[in-house]
């Protein structure tokens, strides 16, 4: 079956649910998650989705954006994943103030899928729960391809997104034996170990006394902070070695940036995406020279860890090739369990 026979089977399907042209069905995060796949399948989604990618076999324009204050910004994240016949755009916000000045998320959006023959919308989600499970999936498929053989595993930032990463990690490490935590907040660490301690049994998990404790002591390490242009340096160059493998989901921001720099291998999900956030002052003292994307190391087309020494950072900072994949199984899991509500378009 050809792609466009299985597009007019796919329109068929859709259309028992929802009147295509004229009718949109519209899920809430709680019908999301009812929807939507857990940890194991969502690593299998974003496994196939990074492998297409690396292959190129999509379109994704790198995310643009606007930014009303300093350090807020608002992403317009397209694309088109033929293999997964998932077609659409995220509109997602990060709004850092938000938790302590208006007791809401920092991180807000929406996501809308189009019908690939006719070109209508056909479902409009939440998009902020499928990135905070697709986020850290990524990390962890690209830390069992850069290196499997890790015993340790360090978390800074022990937010929504550091507790997803410390679920997702024990599926594709399977040698571990300590996962180091750190947060400036203590009773954020707290709540971190309180939640994902039943998901990490027989592992250690460790609250961090400071950023130095965990640096020092993990083979791998990922960062989930804030986003800003001026690069941060919580972590210095001289507490990193060689051997690691470090995965920030926080581009330049918190690890100094001679770090990216001087890695034996600078590796990124979307090169078109870090030269954008280039061009936009984010990279202040330069975008490192750029080994291979994520996808094509886990394609196998690009080698990962060649070298027990090298010190490798895999810099992931969000593609909507993930975003409208996982948007895609929510909306198939919803149409068989009669979830949603059918609006007029």
């Amino acid at each position: 079956m050809n792609l466009d026979e299985m597009l007019k089977k796919e329109k068929d399907k859709i259309e028992s649910k929802i009147k295509i042209g004229s009718e949109i069905l519209y899920l809430t995060k709680d019908q999301c998650i009812e929807a939507g796949p857990d940890v194991k399948q969502t690593l299998e989604i974003i496994e196939k989705t990074l492998d297409a990618h690396g292959r190129k076999e999509y379109e994704m324009p790198a995310k643009i954006g606007i930014h009303p204050y300093d350090d807020v910004f608002y992403h317009a994240m397209p694309a088109y994943v033929p293999g997964q016949m998932a077609c659409g755009e995220k509109w997602i916000e990060c709004y850092p103030r938000n938790p302590k000045e208006y007791g809401l998320p920092q991180t807000s959006g929406l996501m809308i899928l189009n019908e690939i023959l006719t070109g209508f919308p056909m479902v409009i989600m939440d998009g902020a729960w499928l990135t905070a499970m697709r986020t850290p999936a990524v990390t962890s498929i690209a830390a069992a391809a850069l290196h499997p053989d890790a015993e340790t595993f360090g978390m800074f930032g022990c937010g929504v997104q550091g507790i997803g990463h410390v679920r997702y990690i024990v599926h594709k490490l399977k040698n571990l034996k300590k996962i180091y935590v750190y947060d400036v907040r203590r009773e954020t660490m707290e709540r971190l170990v309180e939640q994902v301690k039943d998901e990490v049994d027989g592992i250690e998990l460790i609250m961090a006394a400071s950023p130095k404790d965990v640096a020092e002591n993990c083979d791998v390490m990922s960062s989930a902070t804030i986003i800003t242009r001026e690069n941060m340096a919580v972590v210095k160059k001289e507490w990193v070695h060689a051997g690691q493998t470090i995965l920030p989901c926080d581009l330049n921001t918190f690890w100094e940036a001679d770090i990216q720099r001087n890695a034996d291998k600078y590796i990124v999900d979307s090169r078109d995406e870090h030269v954008l956030f280039d061009s936009m002052g984010y990279f202040p003292d330069g975008l490192p020279e750029i080994y291979a994307e994520t996808g094509e190391i886990v394609a196998g087309i690009k080698e990962g860890r060649e070298r027990k020494d090298e010190l490798i950072v895999c810099s992931n900072i969000g593609m909507s090739v993930c975003d409208v994949a996982m948007a895609k199984y929510i909306f198939d899991s919803a149409l068989e369990r009669n979830l949603g509500t059918v609006l007029k378009l």
